[in-house]
C-alpha cells in the first residue's frame, strides 16, 4: 500500500494534509514531478524528479502503480489509467474517481476541452475551499482505514475460544 502523488499540481495545502497523514500512518507516499519540489525530512516521504515531457509523471506513476496503491491527482485521464490498472485515485478536492464515475468524468472533461478549443472561455478552477480540504482530508483518512483493514491478517498464532 502506497500513496503516489502527481505532484507539479498538487496544491501545497493537499501536499501537507498528505505529508501529516504519511508520518501518522507510516504509510509510504511518493511525490512524483518534473521539477523539484521540497519534501520534509521523513523515512515515509520520497519525491522523484522525471524528465519533462508531455505525461513524464503520469506515465512514470501507471510504471510503479499496484493495486492496493491511491494515486492523487487532478488529471483525469490519468485518473482514468489508475482505476484501469485496479488502484484507486483521489482528487485534491476530496473527490474519488470510481468505475461507477470516471467515464462520466471523463465526457465533460472532453466536452470543456472542446468548448476551450473553439474559443469558449471556461474560466479556471478556483481555489481548494476549507470544505474541500476537508473533503480530501475525509477520504483520504477512509481510504487508509479502509487499506489498514485490507493489510491485517488474522493471528493464527492466538488461541481460539473453545
Amino acid at each position: 500500500m502506497k500513496i503516489w502523488i502527481d505532484a507539479d499540481a498538487c496544491p501545497v495545502v493537499v501536499k501537507e494534509v498528505l505529508f501529516k497523514a504519511a508520518v501518522r500512518t507510516h504509510v509510504q507516499i511518493t511525490l512524483i514531478a518534473n521539477q523539484y519540489i521540497r519534501t520534509p525530512p521523513s523515512r515515509y516521504i520520497d519525491f522523484i524528479q522525471v524528465p519533462s515531457g508531455f505525461d513524464a509523471a503520469d506515465h512514470e506513476i501507471i510504471k510503479r502503480l499496484n493495486k492496493a496503491d491511491l494515486v492523487i491527482t487532478s488529471d483525469i485521464p490519468l485518473a482514468a489509467e489508475v482505476i484501469e490498472k485496479g488502484a484507486d485515485a483521489l482528487n485534491p478536492r476530496g473527490e474519488l474517481y470510481t468505475t461507477d464515475n470516471i467515464r462520466a468524468i471523463l465526457n465533460m472533461r472532453d466536452f470543456m476541452d472542446t468548448l476551450r478549443s473553439s474559443g469558449i472561455n471556461t474560466g479556471g478552477p478556483s481555489a481548494i475551499s476549507q470544505n474541500e480540504r476537508q473533503a480530501f482530508a475525509n477520504q483520504l483518512d477512509k481510504w487508509l482505514v479502509k487499506r489498514s483493514r485490507q493489510n491485517l491478517s488474522p493471528n493464527t498464532n492466538s488461541k481460539q475460544p473453545t
